[in-house]
């Protein structure tokens, strides 16, 4: 028991370091803005949003979301808007910079991928990652241009640590240990200064490890 918590204990400084170690690659340097590892056991409302009834709670320091509850499903079913009833959860991290460097650890908890989730929106549907089995696509402003990216994967029921960092016309995305760097003129996030978490119906999401910068010249 001590040796797994010594273990966890390393673990945790290592990442800590990692993060706090970081250099910009698209920014001469950065400033933190906002960070959580939901030790506290709140979910900090000034900066996150619960969406489509979806369930979030904080569990072992870790915020975890499932679906909404059926009563809310039906209801929504009832009135024409099965699209927003829930069956996904959905959770938006509010505030962040237009010139942004974010490092997080996600866990989708799924049977299996669906078609367009789950994804990350960095800007609402405006530069939005969507994960399939072994491919991953960057969809910029809602379908005007879809880049596909054959060697950047997500797996699913897996803890994965996440780093992206975005300026106007430019988005660096690291999953793992592989990144890749996208020039596009549709790269962008004003007005749109937040990221969407969209999970697989039915299924979860873990988020854990938020650190938001904003990137400086």
């Amino acid at each position: 028991m001590k040796s797994q918590l010594l273990c966890m204990c390393l673990l945790f400084v290592s990442s800590s370091l990692l993060a706090n170690d970081y250099k910009p690659e698209l920014f001469q340097s950065m400033k933190l803005v906002y960070e959580d590892d939901f030790g506290g056991g709140k979910i900090d409302t000034n900066y996150w949003q619960t969406r489509q009834g979806s369930t979030w709670v904080i569990k072992d320091g870790v915020l975890v979301g499932g679906p909404s509850p059926k009563e809310y499903q039906d209801r929504k079913v009832a009135e024409g808007d099965k699209a927003h009833a829930g069956f996904k959860p959905v959770m938006w991290l509010e505030k962040v910079p237009e010139n942004l460097v974010v490092h997080f650890r996600v866990k989708f908890d799924a049977k299996d991928y669906h078609a367009r989730f789950p994804l990350i929106d960095v800007g609402h549907h405006v530069n939005t990652l969507t994960f399939a089995k072994d491919s991953t696509k960057l969809t910029l402003k809602k379908n005007q241009k879809i880049i596909p990216i054959n060697d950047l994967s997500l797996p699913l029921n897996t803890w994965v640590d996440v780093t992206i960092e975005l300026t106007k016309g430019v988005m660096l995305v690291k999953i793992g240990d592989k990144k890749r760097v996208f020039k596009d003129p549709l790269i962008d996030m004003v007005d749109q200064q937040q990221i969407d978490f969209k999970g697989v119906d039915h299924g979860g999401i873990s988020i854990d490890d938020v650190k938001v910068y904003e990137g400086l010249n």
